[in-house]
């Protein structure tokens, strides 16, 4: 392959900061319903058992994540321009799948970012959720057409580094508490076929769904071209594995929250996202204190305006990026790019305000079709680089056996699906 970096001793070390960011913009998109809804749950309702698998399933989805920024570091290409060049076959699927996710994705973290502000907003003030939730898209919108990519990088950044500070010491204040079990709690064990629609749904976005990684090799494309000492290698896949690693391990904190605050409580626990986030929160509250819940709904308001915002202009230029390889166009321009931000911002906030009640089925089955689509956009990124002589044998292995057992549990929750097993 050809290369693009610039690998010298020299300027090794300045590249890492100068190419932090894209990483960090992956990791805010995937720390969402992922983490505050489905780590949370995992913990609330089956303790600490579930926390070997979300550690495995990062492990083993780590190849698949690291080839996106590996492809463009070397090539100098987006992985969605990597796509068109296996087929055109391949690019109308990703264009098709990333539409669908784009406008389904921003209305469910758009909804949940909503509720979190419901709550914090005195209903004395008679703020409606289309209200607050129309207030919500036109911020995001602003800070992405107004500021583009150096905005987006500014705010996440912030954004992370307050998320993941207050994440730590709200469970830090919660293990303080000692556990809410109740005597004579029997533990439930997640290990049988009847949860298997639930570990499918938790390991489809954990911590992201694959084709994020395809948003990733685009925003380092913005990166590079905001400024191009950010085009070194090294400083690329710095950024990216900083952004897993944050991700992984925020996954697990989340995960403690579930368990210190619900598992064993004796409450029925609320499934659908728009009512479990104003639960955690109050338990939050029960447990510690209500002058804990401000604390409490800023981890959760972070964590889900990171991934509105991240959302809404990763998939915008995946969107515009597509359609650009389709149309055989040089690139796309700026206002191309805005005007799938306008369009993805409008879809989403019509879908929250008119079809709410139907979203928590459109979210469980965008998770559960980015677990069945898992196997096949691993294996598109894996393809791109196998070849590759620079490619570890150790993450090579690694790759292939994710692919194994992506596509085992795939069939296995299909079979499960068609009746046959179970």
């Amino acid at each position: 392959m050809s290369t693009t970096t610039r690998e010298n001793s020299s300027s090794a070390t300045p590249s890492r900061w100068a190419s932090l960011g894209p990483g960090l913009l992956m990791a805010s998109a995937a720390i969402g319903a992922s983490h505050l809804v489905a780590s949370t749950q995992a913990g609330a309702l089956f303790g600490w058992q579930l926390v070997g698998l979300i550690i495995v399933a990062n492990i083993l989805k780590y190849p698949f994540f690291r080839f996106g920024p590996q492809f463009t570091a070397e090539t100098g290409l987006s992985l969605v321009e990597g796509y068109a060049r296996k087929g055109k076959a391949y690019l109308v699927i990703f264009f098709i799948l990333c539409v669908y996710s784009s406008v389904v994705s921003t209305a469910g973290v758009a909804l949940l970012c909503t509720v979190i502000l419901m709550y914090l907003v005195p209903a004395s003030w008679g703020i409606t959720v289309p209200v607050l939730a129309a207030l919500l898209m036109g911020i995001t919108w602003v800070l992405l057409v107004g500021g583009h990519y150096k905005a987006l990088d500014g705010v996440t950044k912030l954004i992370l580094v307050v998320l993941s500070v207050s994440t730590v010491v709200a469970v830090v204040m919660a293990a303080a508490q000692g556990a809410v079990r109740e005597p004579g709690f029997i533990e439930p064990s997640p290990w049988n076929l009847a949860t298997l629609a639930f570990l499918v749904a938790l390991i489809g976005w954990m911590p992201a769904p694959i084709e994020v990684s395809a948003l990733n090799s685009l925003w380092i494309k913005a990166k590079v071209k905001e400024n191009p000492e950010a085009a070194q290698k090294k400083g690329i896949l710095f950024d990216f594995n900083l952004g897993f690693i944050v991700s992984t391990v925020l996954a697990v904190f989340f995960v403690a929250l579930g368990v210190f605050v619900q598992y064993g409580s004796g409450e029925d626990l609320e499934m659908a996202g728009g009512a479990y986030i104003p639960q955690l929160m109050s338990m939050y509250g029960a447990a510690i204190g209500q002058w804990a819940v401000p604390l409490m709904a800023l981890v959760a308001f972070a964590a889900m305006f990171g991934t509105v915002i991240t959302v809404v202009d990763g998939y915008a230029r995946a969107s515009a990026e597509s359609l650009r390889l389709l149309r055989g166009q040089a690139e796309f321009s700026r206002r191309a790019k805005d005007l799938w931000i306008t369009g993805i911002s409008i879809l989403g906030l019509a879908i929250v305000v008119w079809m709410s009640a139907q979203l928590a089925d459109m979210l469980r089955y965008a998770m559960i079709s980015a677990f069945v689509t898992a196997p096949v956009f691993a294996w598109l990124n894996f393809s791109l680089v196998r070849k590759d002589a620079t490619l570890a044998p150790a993450l090579r292995w690694l790759a292939w056996i994710g692919l194994i057992f992506l596509a085992g549990f795939t069939v296995l929750f299909l079979l499960n699906l068609a009746g046959l097993v179970g």
